[in-house]
C-alpha cells in the first residue's frame, strides 16, 4: 500500500496555531499531525508516502527531510501554486507507484479507520475511488445512488432517492484515476472531477465507525483531540 497525505492547505481555520507553521506541524500531545498520520499509515503496511507542500512549504519540507520516518516519504512540491485537492492528486501522480492503490489522507484528520479493511473493500468492490464515510452530524454531505455510486453533493446536486453520507477526509484511489483527471496546470477541487468520472466509472464508499474520528481543523478540535488520542 502507498499513501498521499494532503498537507498543503493554508490552515486558516486553525489560526493562530498556523500563524508560523503549516497545519501538518500543529502538535497533538507533543507530536505533529504529520508524524501521527505517517506512523499510523506505516503500521497499516504503507511503505511509500507522498506529502504535498505549499503553505510554509520550506518549513514543512525541511521538517520532512530532517526526520527518520517508518516508510519512504517524498514531497510533492506545490510551493509555486496551491493546486487544491484535485490538482494536488494529479500533480503527485508521477511520484506514486503505478501498480498499487493509493490511500489519500487529509493531514488534519485523525482516526482509527481500518486502512487494511478499506484496501480490501476497495479491491473487492472494483471501485475506481472509495470514499470513507460514517454516520455523524454534518452539513457537508456526499450523495450516493441506490447502487452506492457517487451521484452528487448535498446542496448542489440534490435529487430524490439519493443517500446522503458525510465524507471523512480519507479515501482510496486506483492509479487508473490519474489518466482521467484534468492537467495539474491549474487548481481544481477533486469532487467536481469525481462527479464527472462517476458517470462512467464506479466511485463508491466505505463505512467506518464514527467514534475515534476527528477533523482537527480548529484550535478547539486540537484540544479535543488531545484527550481522544492519548
Amino acid at each position: 500500500m502507498q499513501a498521499l497525505i494532503l498537507a498543503a492547505g493554508l490552515g486558516t481555520r486553525l489560526r493562530p496555531l498556523t500563524d508560523d507553521r503549516p497545519k501538518a506541524m500543529v502538535e497533538i500531545n507533543g507530536r505533529t499531525l504529520l508524524e501521527i498520520n505517517i506512523n499510523r499509515i506505516a503500521q497499516s503496511g504503507v511503505t511509500h508516502c507522498v506529502v504535498n507542500a505549499h503553505y510554509f512549504g520550506d518549513k514543512l519540507i525541511a521538517y520532512i527531510r530532517s526526520r527518520q520516518w517508518p516508510c519512504n516519504v517524498v514531497v510533492s512540491d506545490e510551493r509555486q501554486l496551491l493546486l487544491d485537492t484535485g490538482g494536488a492528486l494529479k500533480h503527485a501522480a508521477p511520484l506514486l507507484l503505478p501498480d498499487q492503490p493509493v490511500l489519500v489522507h487529509n493531514v488534519d484528520i485523525l482516526s482509527e479507520i481500518d486502512f487494511s479493511a478499506l484496501e480490501q473493500h476497495h479491491i473487492a468492490s472494483g471501485n475506481l475511488v472509495t470514499l470513507c464515510t460514517s454516520h455523524r452530524q454534518t452539513t457537508r454531505m456526499l450523495l450516493f445512488d441506490k447502487t452506492g455510486n457517487l451521484a452528487g453533493i448535498h446542496g448542489q446536486n440534490d435529487a430524490e432517492g439519493l443517500v446522503p453520507l458525510p465524507f471523512s477526509g480519507v479515501s482510496m484511489v486506483s492509479p487508473e484515476l490519474f489518466a482521467l483527471m484534468p492537467p495539474d496546470d491549474h487548481p481544481y477541487p477533486v469532487f467536481g472531477c469525481y462527479l464527472q468520472i462517476a458517470k462512467k466509472h464506479r466511485i463508491g464508499y466505505f463505512m467506518h465507525p464514527a467514534e475515534n474520528w476527528i477533523d482537527v481543523g480548529t484550535p478547539e478540535a486540537v484540544e479535543k483531540a488531545k484527550t481522544m488520542f492519548l
